[in-house]
């Protein structure tokens, strides 16, 4: 379903939007990105940053007290 996985549980934005980007210059494109975050603004501020940087903001998905946000890699 995703080919990475983030683990940002614990950390406040804009740390998981920072952190996302780190990894997702090392992916490819096409490839899908899972961030898993616990701060309720990464899902306002992740679907923002990939809008601004041509990434595809999939879907987010609730694991208990966790989100999953999923991420395909523009190209």
């Amino acid at each position: 379903m995703w080919d990475e996985v983030l683990d940002c549980e614990g950390l406040l934005c804009p740390l998981p939007v920072l952190k996302a980007r780190k990894r997702l210059m090392g992916m490819d494109a096409g490839q899908v990105l899972c961030v898993r975050a616990t701060d309720a603004m990464a899902g306002i501020d992740l679907p923002h940053f990939c809008g601004q940087a041509g990434h595809s903001y999939l879907q987010a998905q609730e694991d208990g007290s966790v989100t999953l946000h999923l991420i395909r890699v523009g190209g």
